[in-house]
């Protein structure tokens, strides 16, 4: 049996005639942009998060980068960031032109809260947090530290949503919440789609004139803005999708506490369930030291798998200008040598989980075979 590590299809087909008719119906509204579906969407976002506020964006990208332009973050100021990121989370830092400081991941691939005081300058301007894989960052903790030393706290929830620590979304901790809605997402659209969650009127305001050129009204413009917009399209997908956003979740938890329980092969590292978090798990995540071997040898059982992600930001090539040496970072580079998601995705029948977890168990890397 082959089982490939992402399936989109199988909600969809679930919701075929629902997803469908909302399509019909944007089609024949005549209005694409800006609309009532972006609108509801909003509201019953911001609903679901816990905030006051909504702003629907193109794109995730768009959601940091310019979280930290309204913000105020730019050349010479410093953001603290967990190294073993997306490097899209450091491009929202950098397109602005301040700085990264990267901080080891701890043992949930989240932010070592107990590293980030000893990285703080007079030059940090904020904190940004990632809620990687569907973790939630250790948020009381890092709260405290950024009230305390004064600083922004941006959320990065491309990964987290509905997931919640010590019974709080991620995405209404912080000054600003930032989501994507790429479709191999949690809560993900047909297309790109982003958007913000807040908690004062001037972020919303300053959101909604940023996005449409920086203007409050048409062809009025007060600053240089930008085109960001999740189109009406994207929002009625959303609108059918935050419905069964629970019930997707829940079936992820499915699939991954069998994994959990099934997996016994002594040379795969599980992932760790922080304690007070409920975690989304957008990707299941196991760590080896045989990594390549591994994936390969997952591939000829007709098993997909994904590497997030091969290459921590700090020492790609976009960012070598920041002169962050390799070693330097030793437990990122670690995880980045080691990390392998498995197939995980809505719908996962028995089956299709037994023969991951059986390929598993029985892979033995060619330098313990006897």
């Amino acid at each position: 049996m082959k089982v490939p590590a992402n399936n989109l299809l199988r909600h969809y087909e679930e919701h075929q005639d629902e997803y469908e008719k909302k399509a019909l119906e944007i089609m024949r509204s005549g209005n694409y942009v800006l609309g009532n579906e972006v609108e509801t969407f909003e509201q019953d976002f911001a609903k679901y998060i816990g905030t006051k506020y909504c702003v629907g964006l193109g794109n995730g990208l768009d959601a940091l980068w310019l979280s930290f332009r309204i913000l105020g973050v730019g050349p010479g100021d410093e953001v603290i960031v967990q190294a073993n990121t997306y490097i899209a989370s450091v491009m929202g830092i950098t397109i602005n032109g301040a700085t990264p400081v990267f901080v080891e991941p701890d043992e949930y691939h989240s932010i070592d809260a107990d590293k980030i005081e000893e990285k703080i300058t007079a030059k940090t301007k904020a904190v940004l947090v990632v809620h990687l894989y569907g973790e939630c960052c250790e948020m009381d903790k890092i709260v405290d530290i950024t009230r305390k030393h004064n600083l922004y706290l941006v959320e990065d929830c491309a990964q987290s949503h509905g997931a919640t620590f010590k019974g709080q979304a991620t995405g209404s901790f912080g000054d600003i919440g930032c989501f994507s809605f790429y479709p191999s997402k949690n809560l993900g659209a047909f297309g790109d789609g982003g958007g913000v969650t807040v908690n004062t009127e001037a972020l919303y305001k300053a959101f909604r004139m940023y996005r449409f050129y920086g203007s409050e009204k048409r062809y009025y413009n007060k600053v240089v803005g930008t085109n960001s917009r999740l189109d009406e399209f994207q929002a009625g997908m959303l609108n059918v999708k935050l419905k069964y956003l629970d019930a997707l979740n829940e079936d992820r938890r499915r699939v991954c506490n069998t994994y959990l329980a099934g997996i016994k092969n002594p040379v795969i590292q599980l992932p760790k369930c922080r304690k007070d978090s409920k975690a989304v798990w957008h990707q299941f995540v196991v760590m080896t030291p045989y990594r390549d071997e591994f994936k390969d040898y997952l591939e000829e059982q007709g098993i997909g798998s994904i590497i997030h992600y091969p290459i921590p930001p700090h020492l790609s090539e976009a960012y070598a200008y920041l002169n962050v040496k390799k070693g330097s970072l030793p437990i990122t580079e670690r995880v980045a040598n080691e990390v392998l998601s498995l197939p995980l995705f809505y719908g996962m029948t028995q089956a299709e989980m037994d023969t991951v977890i059986d390929a598993i168990n029985a892979f033995v890397p060619k330098a313990l075979e006897q």
